[in-house]
């Protein structure tokens, strides 16, 4: 155990930040978390809206049945019965996919169920001349369930990956398999939920993604800021100290070595152990010159990363608009399969009796903000809003045809990559931070551990995005810290 003077400071406050917090405070570090904004939580946070909580990051959870990954992550965080949620896929669906053509217009839907089973056979169902390749890619999905709910990739003796079976790009193994286009577009939707081409993605991040989900899905029945609070809660309970409207200006190094941070207010903290939560590519601005080589800044500076977001809640009249136990992803894809576009739409209870919440997320199409990239938020005019509200205008005309006409509509907010750039100090806006590409292999290897002694990185970009991988990489990066032997013995899931 370490000795409780050993002082540790973390930069922002998401799910990384607070859950490497908790991990640290109860190994007996002293750990400050500085946030920016006036909140805590990031993208877990909830914001109102005429009285109705919007979610930013969490719409739906995977793997919280007892004893699966994300159940075993919460109980050992403190926060396992303080966040409510329901179990989705009641009634036998979690997903439904609406696919539209693009090449010849044709249109046909998916629905995805709970389970790796009840999913394999009903891809057989859909695609019964395609057995083969269907078993294949379950075999690998169900073994990497297994290794996920085991926990192999923490507490395997060698580097984080050595038990993944497929580091090649998922669609060149669909490819290999003779998979059909339509098939292609069903088994492509994870690669889009971890924002990176199926083209591109390993495929061991595509079957942790659909692993997770399939394993079991959840949706909040609270509110995010309920789940954000939980964190803080567990983590202050424990000792920690959390600094709001703390937005950290620098780095302090010395030698190539770690000593504190400064705050935008002027404040330093000292610290013998400075984790960032935050892009590395923030982090590497927030360095002073010379701090690192040249060759380990322009590896983070030419990381690629992934699309931005531009969302729409809205409320809805419940009469006609009850809240759906699944959600809806309306998809294009080449004649290929390949998907080239998505919405994603929720309709969840609201606050407000006889409201429900419309949520619409697509990519951010960065084109549109381009004129106010330079523009601080508040600022950028009325040219801007107007922007906002069309692309807003014509998603909802979008969701009318899938959901029927959109009885009692209310606009409730509009968020663009700007917003969320500037929210979460992401560059662009990029939901998913870092992209975990098979061209990026290398360069987001160990992303975790910098060229700065003391100073270390966590969040969703050191290993996986999504809550699961984002907590799985705060777990890597206190072994990181503590080395394996007394990760092994002090931390125990």
């Amino acid at each position: 155990m370490q000795n409780s003077k050993q002082q540790v400071l973390i930069i922002g406050s998401g799910v990384g930040g607070l859950s490497t917090g908790i991990i640290l405070q109860k190994l007996g570090y002293q750990v400050t978390i500085a946030e920016k904004n006036r909140d805590p939580g990031g993208l877990m946070r909830s914001y109102l809206r005429d009285g109705i909580s919007c979610e930013t990051g969490v719409h739906y959870l995977g793997s919280l049945a007892d004893g699966e990954v994300l159940d075993t992550f919460f109980s050992y965080l403190g926060v396992k019965g303080s966040i409510p949620v329901t179990r989705m896929g009641k009634e036998g669906v979690v997903d439904r996919y609406l696919f539209q053509n693009g090449h010849d217009k044709s249109t046909w839907h998916f629905d995805l169920p709970e389970g790796i089973d009840a999913f394999t056979q009903r891809l057989l169902q859909t695609f019964p001349d395609e057995a083969d390749c269907i078993q294949t890619v379950a075999t690998h999905i169900s073994k990497t369930a297994d290794q996920l709910h085991n926990l192999d990739l923490l507490f395997a003796t060698d580097n984080d990956f050595s038990l993944l079976d497929h580091t090649e790009p998922y669609g060149e193994l669909l490819d290999s398999l003779g998979c059909s286009p339509k098939l292609r577009g069903v088994l492509g939707m994870a690669s889009s939920w971890i924002g990176v081409p199926l083209a591109d993605c390993p495929a061991y991040f595509h079957n942790m993604a659909l692993a997770s989900y399939l394993s079991s899905s959840w949706r909040l029945t609270g509110t995010g800021s309920e789940m954000a609070n939980a964190f803080v809660q567990s983590f202050e309970k424990l000792g920690g100290r959390l600094l709001t409207n703390a937005e950290t200006n620098s780095i302090s190094v010395e030698n190539r070595v770690v000593k504190g941070v400064e705050l935008a207010s002027g404040e330093q903290i000292r610290a013998d152990t400075v984790i960032a939560a935050v892009h590395p590519q923030v982090v590497l601005r927030m360095l002073p010159d010379g701090a690192v080589k040249p060759s380990y800044g322009n590896r983070i500076r030419n990381l690629k990363n992934t699309h931005s977001v531009f969302s729409v809640h809205a409320s809805l009249d419940a009469t006609y608009h009850p809240p759906l136990d699944h959600n809806i992803f309306s998809i294009d894809t080449t004649a290929a399969g390949d998907i080239e576009d998505l919405r994603f739409y929720q309709v969840r209870e609201s606050e407000r009796e006889g409201r429900s919440l419309l949520s619409i997320l697509t990519s951010g199409h960065d084109e549109l903000w381009q004129p106010w990239t330079e523009t601080k938020s508040g600022r950028r005019g009325t040219d801007y809003c107007t922007c906002k509200k069309q692309h807003a205008k014509l998603l909802l005309a979008e969701a009318a045809t899938v959901l029927g006409e959109l009885r009692g509509l209310q606009v409730l907010d509009v968020a663009t990559p700007l917003s969320y750039r500037d929210w979460l100090n992401s560059p662009r806006g990029s939901a998913y931070g870092v992209l975990r590409s098979a061209n990026q292999t290398l360069a987001t290897a160990m992303l975790n551990r910098t060229a700065v002694k003391g100073l270390y990185l966590a969040g969703q970009n050191v290993l996986a995005p999504g809550v699961i991988g984002t907590i799985m990489g705060s777990f890597s990066t206190v072994k990181l810290i503590l080395g394996q032997e007394a990760f092994l013995q002090q931390v125990v899931l």
